[in-house]
């Protein structure tokens, strides 16, 4: 008799799996679609709540050229009823095996690079609607600047919301403080703007584009990431980036522009 029942229920469940959720018989539990796309949606922090994101990518190469890149990312974010944290620190690190004069194996670093930022932003009356104030610094040994520290207010706001899209704006006063390669210090008052766009690609799938500029009077220093994220499972997902980050007035020898490529895997929790 059992084996009647379950042969009656069959084309129901059958049609579950083709089609999506459906309601099973009276006497069946219902049945999911186990088939269906496992969802990215954007992550929502209850107040009081921590969402923390780690990455990492690695490079090792052999043969002609060897060497290693490593790169990495912590993004730890904090929400309250009035305040919004983020913090967030990474690094990147390549290191290139040689062969000397003498014809012995040497190696050499040519990029090192590590930065850390602070950002606490209070909730005002309107949605989306922000005051920030925000710090960073960065060290590059092999950058225009080897040393880059900057803090800034303003006023961040949402000019576009819809079900998988999102565009947020910054713009406010601030000051740096740096030093160049050539061992000169720099500092002076600078105007920053920001603008953040999320794009929800696919259910699976997410597109982030952030860009950052700071005007100051001897140079304006820009960053901009893309970033095409797919998830794995509920808490992995492998990401794809590429980031630029340039300066208008370099000291002879640099370039004003230093790219990085990257292939990420990301741990959420």
């Amino acid at each position: 008799m059992k084996s009647l029942r379950f042969l009656a229920h069959a084309p129901a469940l059958l049609l579950c799996a083709l089609s999506g959720p459906v309601l099973a018989g009276p006497d069946l539990p219902p049945v999911g679609d186990v088939h269906g796309p496992i969802r990215m949606d954007l992550p929502e922090i209850p107040e009081g709540g921590w969402f923390t994101s780690a990455e990492v990518g690695a490079i090792a190469t052999s043969g002609n050229t060897t060497g290693t890149s490593i790169t990495g990312k912590v993004d730890a974010r904090h929400e309250t009823a009035n305040w919004s944290h983020e913090f967030i620190v990474s690094g990147f690190f390549k290191e290139d095996e040689y062969e000397d004069d003498d014809g012995r194996l040497a190696r050499s670093k040519s990029a090192e690079r590590f930065a850390a930022s602070a950002k606490a932003s209070l909730k005002l009356l309107g949605e989306g609607k922000r005051a920030f104030i925000l710090g960073s610094h960065v060290n590059d040994r092999f950058g225009a600047y080897t040393r880059y520290s900057s803090l800034a207010i303003g006023h961040g706001s949402r000019w576009y919301d819809s079900a998988n899209k999102t565009l947020d704006v910054e713009i406010g006063p601030g000051y740096f403080a740096g030093e160049r390669a050539t061992g000169e210090d720099e500092n002076g008052l600078t105007v920053r703007g920001a603008a953040q766009f999320r794009w929800r690609v696919s259910p699976s799938a997410y597109f982030a584009q952030t860009v950052s500029v700071e005007k100051g009077t001897s140079n304006t220093h820009s960053v901009a990431e893309t970033s095409l994220s797919t998830k794995i499972n509920s808490t992995m997902q492998m990401k794809a980036g590429f980031s630029a980050r340039s300066d208008s007035s370099v000291p002879a020898g640099k370039k004003n522009t230093d790219t990085q490529t990257s292939l990420t895997m990301v741990y959420s929790f």
